[in-house]
């Protein structure tokens, strides 16, 4: 079992940055991602990290804006948003899974964090 804690959401205006974190209770080589979901929509993915953060994966929406990292010595995965724009208000989700493939299926996903929003206004 493995707990998560996403931080590091906010109010911030178009064009800024924010970097969002996710810490785990304990030290793991799971395969994290991250996944958002704005009012009335489904959760999706946003990018995911391979367990010893040699592999990455980014949704088209994240890519050239959005980087996901990871510091296995302090259990914790990064996403650093640039260039944020109004769309990218939604409610950001950590999870994490055993298996590297597949990560752009929430469902694959073992564990969960409660989300952090993220509001991005115009």
């Amino acid at each position: 079992q493995v707990q998560l804690e996403e931080s590091g959401g906010g109010l911030v205006q178009a064009g800024d940055s924010l970097r969002l974190s996710c810490a785990a209770s304990r030290h793991t080589f799971y395969a994290m991602g991250w996944f958002r979901q704005p009012p009335g929509n489904e959760r999706a993915f946003v990018a995911g990290i391979s367990g010893s953060g040699g592999s990455t994966g980014y949704a088209d929406s994240a890519k050239g804006r959005f980087t996901i990292s990871r510091d296995n010595a302090k259990n914790t995965v990064y996403l650093q948003m640039n260039s944020l724009q109004p769309e990218d208000t939604a409610v950001y989700y950590c999870a994490a899974k055993v298996p590297w493939f597949n990560i752009r299926s929430p469902e694959t996903y073992d564990y969960w964090g409660q989300g952090t929003q993220v509001t991005v206004s115009s």
